[in-house]
């Protein structure tokens, strides 16, 4: 297996991958894992809070409750108050003068002390005794009330509650209720104690945690007895408790508080706080964190950056000059005087340049020397190549022959010597080495009607150039060698009628020429000949047009010239050209 490597990554990404891996991605994790444990800490902080509000609460409401309990508890053992409740008045003032001696004097010294206790009153069936103040007579709509029957329900003291108008509007009462029954007495009337409690002493208990969210007092059967929640409708009629009073993302915070109803179990506390109001100040601090996260991200990539500016602006600066070493632009790389290992090589490759420079020019001038005399080699090939074909001489003669047969009025004969005056005329324009496609079209057309007038209907041919390319620049006698051997190689040996097709094409900048015969054509022995003689430059061989032409085309066009010759016996021979447009001048 192959081990991982970084050899192959560029050093600006290595820098990156530092970047990413040692700095950028330890403090997105460090903050996020901050984030996240200060989170958790605070939640768990506050749901010890929110449990000791709880239970501060529950001990307050306890402290009340027992507190009239307590009370009731006293008056229940107050002999005084309990004969004064039993005995028989013959009078109405007789009552009143125990009503302030005993029942007064005792019940004033619990009112005024304990804030939360808002009125103490005794109810009894005692027809001696004048209802009114502190003490009421026991009617039958006082014994329709809700709390009278909780009572009665109950051998022990009850936790009842009420409502009523009061200055603020409907309010709700909470108030302690039992029987007295002092066990010194007769016991002939009834006589029940019940004692309220202060509203607002209930509200002040539960305001604090209400603040933080949702507060119900549950008794034993499951009824809201209080809540900090208006819109469920506690206030006046009796509301089953249920989960779907508080939201499904809700923290629950409980208390219970055994209170003594008979039949009842324990009275709870309930506090629903939503997990946003838990976490409502870590969400405060979390801009803060974002903001540090930031600064944090932002210093170390400033610094890793210009870092990385320095070393790999300066890398490239020199690997560019290094390139234009290769294509032969010796320059020197500035700032090389830097101390730190890339100015040590830029300074080493500046030395470098210089002495290549200083070498390339002292064999220069025999480079260009020997590259001279190679050209005029070529040259003087070409110039021989010319030479085999137009002889000054044989111009000369048939010009005689032409106006001889004129003078006969043999026109053919006239016509097709005429052709050959023009092939020959243009071979001999030694200066001029590019002719426009028109002009080379013009001397193989009358290479054909030569051809044509030789052979007679065995050879026909077929000639198709875009308008466009007919002013396009090609160098002398590029298609001529070829349909002089699609001709003389391809269809005289043939025994059927011969064709030659020539297509000139112009598109996308280049110019695409193709000559094609069905003649015999070659075998592949003989193709592979050819192509060897292509690759040699030195010898010329015997198949001088077909180098004469691939040789011209390397010489104008260098590489960027395609030439391309195919062969099938029996079929006939296809030759293809594409050659620039832009070789030089017509």
């Amino acid at each position: 297996m192959r081990k991982p490597s970084l050899n192959n990554v560029k050093l600006r990404d290595k820098m990156l991958l530092i970047y990413f891996l040692c700095v950028l991605l330890p403090i997105v994790l460090t903050n996020v894992i901050f984030y996240n444990v200060t989170t958790i800490n605070v939640k768990n902080q506050k749901m010890k809070d929110f449990s000791l509000a709880v239970e501060k609460a529950r001990n307050e409401l306890r402290d009340q409750i027992d507190t009239a309990l307590g009370i009731s508890a006293v008056l229940n053992t107050d002999y005084f108050l309990n004969e004064s409740l039993e005995r028989s008045y013959a009078t109405d003032g007789e009552y009143v003068d125990a009503y302030h001696s005993d029942i007064i004097r005792t019940l004033n010294k619990y009112s005024p002390v304990y804030q939360s206790i808002r009125r103490i009153t005794i109810y009894t069936d005692n027809p001696t005794v004048i209802s009114g103040g502190y003490v009421n007579s026991i009617t039958p709509q006082i014994e329709s009330g809700s709390w009278f029957r909780a009572m009665e329900e109950s051998i022990d003291p009850v936790v009842v509650r009420t409502g009523e108008n009061g200055l603020n509007g409907y309010e709700t009462n909470y108030s302690i209720v039992r029987t007295l029954n002092y066990p010194g007495n007769r016991n002939v009337w009834r006589k029940i104690v019940k004692i309220d409690i202060h509203a607002d002493a209930i509200r002040q208990v539960f305001g604090t945690i209400g603040l933080d969210g949702d507060v119900f007092l549950i008794d034993g059967e499951n009824t809201v007895q209080y809540s900090s929640r208006d819109d469920i409708g506690w206030l006046k009629r009796e509301v089953a408790y249920s989960p779907a009073f508080v939201a499904d993302d809700a923290l629950l915070f409980e208390e219970s508080y055994p209170i003594m109803n008979n039949n009842s179990g324990p009275w709870k506390i309930v506090l629903a706080v939503s997990e946003e109001k838990v976490l409502e100040e870590v969400r405060k601090s979390r801009g803060f964190v974002i903001y540090l996260a930031a600064a944090n991200i932002l210093v170390p990539s400033l610094i890793i950056i210009w870092v990385i500016n320095s070393i790999s602006a300066r890398l490239v600066r020199l690997l560019r000059h290094m390139k234009k070493v290769k294509h032969g632009a010796f320059e020197t790389v500035a700032y090389g005087d830097h101390r730190d290992e890339i100015g040590q090589l830029t300074s080493e490759f500046n030395r470098m340049t210089l002495q290549l420079g200083k070498l390339i020019d002292d064999v220069y001038v025999a480079d260009i020397q020997k590259k001279d005399l190679e050209l005029k080699r070529n040259q003087a090939q070409l110039h021989a190549l010319q030479s085999q074909i137009n002889p000054h001489f044989l111009f000369n003669a048939l010009a005689a022959i032409r106006t001889r047969s004129m003078m006969k009025n043999e026109e053919e004969t006239a016509k097709i010597i005429h052709n050959m005056a023009k092939i020959f005329r243009k071979s001999l324009q030694w200066g001029k080495d590019w002719v426009t496609v028109r002009e080379e079209m013009d001397l193989v057309l009358c290479f054909l009607e030569i051809q044509k007038y030789r052979f007679g209907d065995k050879l026909d041919y077929r000639i198709e150039v875009d308008e466009s390319a007919y002013e396009c620049a090609i160098p002398k006698m590029m298609l001529q060698p070829l349909v002089e051997n699609a001709s003389i190689h391809g269809i005289e040996p043939l025994a059927r009628e011969g064709l030659i097709e020539i297509r000139i094409e112009r598109r996308h900048g280049s110019l695409f020429f193709s000559v094609k015969d069905n003649g015999v054509g070659m075998q592949p022995e003989e193709m592979a000949r050819i192509n060897g003689l292509l690759a040699d430059r030195d010898d010329m061989g015997d198949n001088v047009g077909i180098k004469n032409i691939y040789y011209r085309l390397q010489m104008y066009y260098k590489e960027e010239a395609d030439f391309e010759m195919t062969s099938t016996p029996g079929k006939g021979t296809l030759v293809r050209i594409r050659v620039p447009e832009h070789g030089g001048n017509a």
